[in-house]
């Protein structure tokens, strides 16, 4: 079967087909696919556990599909095309039998340092290729791969390390971020005090950083590999992975304080990232495509790793920052490597869209034929920027919406097939079956409406389970409306049924693209030594999408306002990592509450909006005068 629908008639068609037959539908899809042994069953499922299963009995290992089997006829098409942080150090290109190559080293690498199939190893890496070679090397072998983003603190790796009970952990003397040194493995090491999970560390050498490295625990990366040379076998036979079995934990924020850890099977998600890869962007042989996300996020998973190579696709991967050194970078790299399609976040386009035209002056961008857009909605003002600048009034703009739990783009248009419109992820890709539900869970029919997105039948690529605690997969997901899984966005499908997505309708920020739980910045907030309490909601900011404000109660030590201003912040920076920092701190005396206790965000929202001449009524709470107070001072 031909993966790629090829006009907006046929798209119609398979999209009707994929509904009625999903299950034919799905078998279609996936026998494009190199399996060791094929299903009994395309799929069994409930929403009610849940309990999800596709392709069982099946037999894989997705490293194959990525690597192997582009082996006999593309051995030397590039796979990896990595561009340094700094401009002035040389490019690499790995070819798809060198990275084939160099997995199978490293996989070797990963056996002679103890790992076997279903252990949990932590990846905490720059974005070099080697963070691509040890998460295919994870899967290789049929290890599960937690990678963290190079942004989080020691806390939030040491949450990680010991919810998954990793047993080895993956990590590099220090990156480049822009201007910045990242000290990674000191922050492993400092994280690593409280895991006892963790036999051995592999480190690689990136920044020369002066770093500690312990006996019987710190190996270096290109030891280990020297060590496998000489024993003079390079080859790592792929690991027979049942299709159920997990392939990865990827942790995100939720409405508690604590992550939760998603997890993905090796079939059915290696099925959803290549079918919507090569679907979205109508990739074609030879065309050079960049994803400017990192590994560290779901988007660098699907659609940098899993998906491009599942197909074929040659991938440029970016270790810097788009501003660095000038808000030229992304456009210069689009030039060097005659970029065809870029897929970014709009929270980029925002901030390169602030410089004004002169980064794109003398700039080469003709060989872009398709955009994209990830993270969030992007604004009708950032598209038409994108549109215009980038594209040339001449790349179809995929505005693509999904989510970590997702595995894959689940609405959006077709790159130059199926209409686009700007703030709009228009339609649901074949195999997607979003429904619009109000409060009760009733489902809102026609055009014109808006509503709480759920999807209500399964797709390969849906979450099975949060690891470890199945049961706040099934309260997250499946227990708001009932055999509905509940996407936690609002959305409006307008009179052509086009979806918009409205942003989030529970405690959980968008805050550049990325998740943050109210929960987990107040958690860390109230650990400052002078704060009594604190409340967290998110405001509309011009680059960010959205920015967080905290309301803070303070106790009566503290004396230096300003000054406990930038503690706070320091805090949150420690326990969870600079994307989690406030843009706006607000000192309050009280909060809004219900006699019950309960915070009133809803008001709190308002009042960071501006919105203040509408706050519904506020004599039902316990001490309504707290909210002139808190308008008064408003930021």
């Amino acid at each position: 079967m031909n993966l790629q629908i090829k006009s907006f008639d046929e798209y119609k068609r398979v999209y009707e087909y994929s509904v009625n037959e999903p299950e034919k539908f799905w078998a279609e899809v996936a026998s494009s696919f190199t399996w060791k042994k094929r299903w009994n069953s395309v799929l069994e499922w409930n929403f009610k556990e849940p309990n999800i299963k596709w392709f069982q009995g099946a037999t894989l290992n997705i490293t194959e599909n990525c690597l192997d089997r582009h082996l006999e006829n593309n051995a030397d098409t590039p796979a990896i095309i990595w561009e340094p942080n700094d401009p002035e150090e040389h490019h690499r290109v790995l070819s798809y039998r060198q990275l084939h190559d160099k997995v199978c080293q490293f996989a070797n690498v990963l056996k002679n340092n103890g790992a076997k199939k279903g252990d949990r190893i932590c990846i905490y890496l720059p974005m070099v290729p080697e963070l691509a070679i040890a998460v295919l090397a994870c899967a290789r072998i049929g290890a599960v791969h937690s990678v963290v983003f190079g942004g989080f603190s020691a806390q939030s790796i040491a949450d990680r390390i010991n919810d998954a009970a990793c047993s080895l952990v993956i990590t590099a003397d220090g990156g480049f971020r822009g201007n910045k040194n990242i000290p990674l493995k000191d922050i492993i090491d400092d994280a690593l005090v409280q895991c006892q999970s963790v036999d051995k560390v592999i480190v690689l050498t990136r920044s020369r950083t002066p770093i500690s490295m312990i006996k019987g625990r710190d190996v270096w990366w290109e030891d280990e590999i020297k060590k496998v040379e000489t024993q003079g076998n390079p080859d790592c036979p792929a690991e027979e992975m049942d299709a159920e079995d997990m392939l990865f934990v990827l942790y995100t924020s939720g409405s508690t304080g604590k992550p939760k850890g998603v997890v993905h099977t090796c079939g059915g998600y290696m099925v959803y990232a290549g079918y919507t890869f090569a679907n979205v962007f109508q990739y074609q042989p030879g065309e050079v495509y960049f994803c400017t996300a990192d590994i560290g996020w779901i988007t660098g998973h699907s659609y940098i790793v899993y998906g491009p190579l599942s197909q074929g696709a040659t991938n440029v991967m970016f270790e810097g920052i788009p501003t660095y050194p000038d808000a030229g970078r992304f456009w210069d790299i689009v030039e060097k490597h005659k970029v065809n399609i870029l897929y970014t976040a709009p929270t980029a386009i925002r901030s390169l869209m602030s410089f004004g035209d002169e980064p794109l002056k003398g700039k080469d961008l003709s060989s872009i034929k398709k955009l994209g857009s990830v993270g969030e909605p992007i604004n009708e003002e950032a598209w038409h920027w994108y549109d215009e600048k980038i594209g040339a009034k001449n790349a179809p703009i995929v505005d693509t919406w999904w989510q970590t739990e997702n595995g894959g783009i689940m609405i959006s248009p077709i790159a130059g097939v199926t209409p686009t419109k700007p703030g709009y992820a228009t339609l649901p890709l074949p195999g997607i079956q979003p429904v619009l539900v109000d409060e009760n869970g009733k489902e809102i029919e026609g055009n014109g409406v808006s509503g709480n997105l759920c999807i209500k039948f399964p797709w390969p690529g849906i979450i099975r389970t949060t690891y470890g605690d199945h049961e706040r997969c099934r309260q997250t997901y499946f227990s708001t409306y009932e055999n509905m899984y509940f996407t936690g966005d609002g959305c409006l499908r307008d009179e052509d049924g086009y979806y918009r997505i409205t942003g989030r309708v529970d405690d959980v920020l968008n805050v550049s693209g990325h998740r943050i739980g109210t929960a987990e910045v107040e958690n860390a907030i109230n650990m400052h030594s002078d704060v009594v309490e604190s409340a967290v909601v998110g405001y509309p900011h011009e680059i960010k999408g959205q920015g967080v404000y905290a309301y803070v109660i303070l106790g009566t030590s503290s004396h230096d306002k300003e000054l406990t201003r930038k503690n706070i912040l320091q805090t949150v920076t420690r326990i969870i990592g600079a994307i989690a920092k406030p843009d706006k701190i607000q000192f309050v005396t009280g909060l809004p509450k219900t006699r019950s206790g309960k915070i009133m965000r809803r008001i709190l929202r308002k009042i960071a909006e501006g919105d203040t001449a509408n706050l519904g009524d506020t004599s039902t709470l316990l001490d309504p005068a707290v909210v002139e107070e808190i308008k008064e001072g408003a930021l």
